[in-house]
């Protein structure tokens, strides 16, 4: 890796010279995540369309597909699809229920070249589509969302206006097929369950896809995808391609599923040590929930990990300290029941592991870039930084 995009004054700096809180990338990480999901894709004979909303950043895309920039990305907000259409990406799906008045940035960038697809689940949203697209004299590719698990929209397989919706799209060549994604297989807390999520997953989608073409409307696209599914799924038949984003970073949530180990974790967040309070048995850090997010996900698993795991600067995990407790500006770290604080003191720099990466990825601008492939005698350096998108 070469650090090109690095201002020219932090060339040699290391993870202890930026102010904290930052976010850190480690990049060997994120490169064996990568691979480790791309190879599944290939052995279940489906296309991989990663979606970009976790790491939102264009240095990131570049590690997929060995930085093919025709590679397929699925997006959570239009402002991603722009900042990647920018970037020379041309073939987008917009995974959000379109909002009607977002439909002239959509014909924007249809105009540009790109294919920006548009998921829907109501006769009224289509209806925009198609009117959308009869003034802009093109289709506006359109997915209809299945809902595969109760989990926020979609239409269920067997809804009986999935057949309607079908007809209003394909009647100005907007039907692009069917999209779902599995929600609820976050709370899968087995191999078992997480298999049988996924199966449910294809087994939806397909039912619908099925239906629509009974109907006599084409379906060029069958699409599932959610990081634990990703990885469970052992068989794809009838669906043509599989999305995941959280997959590049992973976080703890992820890993008190079983879908990756800490050692697969690739985002962690830089704090300092800035305050103690033994008579309640803290250690405070100048890391809140500004620079973590508010996002408690493990607090449902088996093991809580309050805002996130401790480890030293290097990524050396230190056993039993948690970050329990945070407000805007201040964590707090804790001892588990067992274990004693370590000394840490002012100044000591820590890294945290996050609940949720696509949340904690969202309080910061970019990604100082370390890799751990490359061991380190002191303070790892930093071998880029790499912007994120913002906005929607």
């Amino acid at each position: 890796m070469t650090p090109e995009n690095l201002p020219a004054s932090a060339t040699a700096l290391t993870l202890a010279d930026p102010d904290t809180p930052f976010a850190v990338v480690d990049v060997h990480r994120t490169r064996r995540n990568i691979e480790r999901l791309a190879a599944r894709a290939d052995r279940l004979g489906v296309t991989l369309r990663p979606h970009v909303k976790t790491a939102k950043s264009l240095d990131v895309a570049a590690l997929l597909h060995a930085g093919d920039r025709h590679c397929p990305v699925t997006v959570s907000t239009l402002a991603e699809a722009e900042a990647f259409a920018d970037g020379g990406y041309t073939d987008i799906t917009y995974a959000v229920g379109i909002d009607p008045h977002k439909l002239p940035r959509v014909v924007a960038l249809l105009r540009r070249g790109v294919t920006l697809r548009v998921l829907l689940d109501s006769v009224e949203q289509a209806e925009s589509v198609a009117d959308a697209s009869r003034r802009a004299g093109f289709p506006v590719p359109a997915q209809i969302e299945i809902d595969c698990d109760g989990h926020r929209g979609g239409l269920r397989p067997d809804a009986p206006v999935l057949a309607r919706i079908g007809h209003v799209l394909h009647e100005q060549g907007c039907l692009d097929g069917v999209l779902t994604h599995a929600g609820e297989s976050y709370f899968a807390r087995t191999a078992e369950d997480q298999r049988l999520a996924a199966k449910n997953e294809r087994d939806s989608a397909v039912a619908a896809a099925e239906r629509l073409r009974a109907e006599g409307l084409p379906v060029a696209t069958v699409s599932v995808g959610s990081t634990p599914t990703a990885h469970a799924a052992d068989d794809l038949s009838g669906v043509t391609e599989l999305r995941a984003g959280n997959y590049v970073f992973f976080d703890l949530v992820m890993a008190g599923l079983g879908v990756c180990r800490l050692e697969d974790l690739a985002l962690s967040v830089v704090v300092t040590v800035i305050g103690h309070r033994p008579e309640y048995g803290w250690v405070v850090t100048d890391g809140g929930w500004m620079a973590m997010s508010r996002d408690r996900g493990t607090a449902a698993q088996a093991q809580d990990q309050g805002y996130g795991l401790v480890t030293d600067l290097v990524g050396n995990l230190l056993p039993g300290l948690v970050m329990t407790a945070a407000s805007q500006e201040h964590g707090t770290l804790t001892a588990r029941e067992g274990s004693h604080l370590p000394d840490l003191p002012i100044g000591t720099r820590l890294r945290i592991l996050p609940n949720h990466a696509c949340a904690t990825a969202a309080q910061h601008h970019g990604y100082h870039v370390v890799d751990s492939s490359r061991p380190e005698k002191g303070a790892p350096a930093v071998e880029a930084v790499w912007n994120r998108v913002s906005g929607w």
